[in-house]
């Protein structure tokens, strides 16, 4: 069973998982999410390929997904060094916060909420680089790459630095993702062709590519198990 919702903390969802168990297969996103489970909170890493999650009957897993750049500032560590992983927060803290959270969700229950304020104390001490709002979203329209980085006052090698260390992989990387999501997003009120012309796909070929390509499933695979 999967519900989520919108968060108070801006920009993300709170989604909460009873696990059947077995494995699970999580598609690439371009975010980041803290999850509680089994009494800890691990960060999920941005994925570039699809990952294994392993569960047991009746896990229960509580989730907060952060948009594109968030969490890395929040947490102090760049995305690319969690690329691909799953790591437990308090190997990425080096404060007594992890602590903190843990305690407050064994005092007063509900994980979700307990994440969100998490979430916003650490927004308040961060110095998030206000590019990353502006990045993303010219990306997730298909702008160049070299259109990019003039918009946020960078050479387009500097902006690859800032994308790895943000989003955990360059910006052509996060901007296949961005479109394959829009697609998905896109196909259930069209066609896939419709869909793939309007995402910023060549044509249906070309979706159904990229689909493979990051996902390891054909697009109508992707868009029957999303």
């Amino acid at each position: 069973m999967y519900s989520e919702r919108s968060s108070t903390f801006a920009g993300a969802v709170v989604w909460e998982k009873t696990a059947a168990g077995g494995d699970g297969v999580i598609l690439p996103d371009g975010c980041m999410d803290l999850i509680w489970m089994n009494g800890d909170v691990v960060v999920a890493g941005p994925d570039s390929r699809p990952y294994i999650a392993r569960t047991r009957p009746g896990d229960h897993l509580v989730g907060l997904r952060c948009a594109p750049g968030t969490l890395p500032a929040l947490l102090g560590t760049p995305a690319e060094a969690l690329a691909n992983a799953r790591v437990p927060l308090a190997d990425v803290l080096y404060d007594d916060d992890t602590a903190r959270l843990l305690s407050s969700i064994a005092e007063h229950g509900d994980p979700a909420t307990q994440l969100e304020k998490f979430a916003a104390r650490r927004r308040l001490i961060a110095r998030p680089d206000r590019r990353i709002a502006v990045t993303v979203s010219l990306l997730a329209r298909q702008c160049p790459v070299r259109e990019v980085a003039d918009r946020v006052g960078m050479s387009e090698r500097q902006l690859h630095r800032l994308c790895r260390r943000e989003f955990g992989y360059g910006p052509k990387v996060l901007a296949r993702i961005l479109r394959l999501q829009r697609a998905r997003e896109l196909v259930g009120s069209m066609s896939a062709a419709e869909a793939a012309s309007l995402a910023g796909f060549a044509d249906q070929a070309h979706l159904i590519r990229e689909s493979n390509e990051l996902t390891g499933r054909s697009f109508g695979r992707l868009v029957t198990s999303s």
